[in-house]
């Protein structure tokens, strides 16, 4: 059985098992969450869409691990300023594994 669930104003498909990272959710590693923003829900034979999200649908995972993301550059630059300054940002992230679907 599959999912398309939306955390994080982003949407993604998940499995039973699936382990995906997402952005920062509140929790610690071994905490259960419940998300039930789900949008679609479907196996091989019958598929469940939302108008917009699935009534009584619930994915559950458990958090793997709080972390962050790869450092990502950026520049600011005005020319005939004699103006530049180049920064790094690391975006907080949430690895979960997926373990019920309902």
């Amino acid at each position: 059985m599959l999912a398309i669930i939306k955390t994080g104003g982003k949407q993604y498909k998940v499995e039973k098992g699936d382990k995906i990272k997402i952005e920062k959710i509140k929790g610690k590693e071994g905490d259960k969450v419940i998300f039930e923003e789900v949008l679609l829900l479907g196996d091989d034979k019958k598929i469940k869409v939302g108008n917009p999200l699935v009534k009584a649908a619930k994915v559950e995972a458990k958090i793997l691990k709080q972390t962050k993301n790869k450092k990502v550059w950026g520049i600011k630059h005005k020319p005939k300023k004699r103006y530049k300054v180049k920064f790094g940002h690391k975006q907080l992230a949430t690895e979960i594994e997926i373990t019920q679907i309902k």
